[in-house]
């Protein structure tokens, strides 16, 4: 089985941040990181890879994470996906939005390191033993 994570996010010092963050955990070294930088590039990339979770900013040019969100969760293929998204909207009413549409996971901006790792690794178990 392939182990990918998928990483959507149009900061590259952001995206390099979270990918470091998740490499740096034993748990993880049998993942591939795929990076994308921006909504549409995402939903590319999702015919031809299988991913074990998607990590998504919200604000971002073209297709948008809500969008994104909204998407994966509405979609027979990729619904059974753990989806956390990473950003700055930091209101209640943001993160009722993302959860609302499907989003298993809502971390704002700057986010803690040690926070991201506890929900991927329990995602990633869920999904493993679920």
């Amino acid at each position: 089985m392939e182990k990918k994570i998928l990483v959507v996010e149009d900061s590259k010092i952001t995206r390099e941040l979270i990918v470091s963050t998740l490499e740096d955990m034993d748990e993880l070294s049998e993942y591939e990181m795929v990076e994308a930088e921006n909504g549409f590039q995402a939903l590319k990339l999702l015919p031809r890879n299988k991913f074990s979770l998607i990590i998504t900013d919200i604000n971002m040019p073209d297709i948008n994470g809500l969008e994104l969100v909204k998407f994966i969760k509405g979609n027979q293929l990729y619904k059974e996906i753990p989806l956390i998204i990473i950003s700055t909207e930091g209101s209640k009413r943001d993160r009722e939005k993302g959860l609302a549409l499907g989003a298993d996971s809502y971390l704002v901006k700057p986010f803690d390191p040690e926070a991201l790792r506890k929900l991927v690794k329990k995602y990633l178990q869920e999904k493993e033993y679920g």
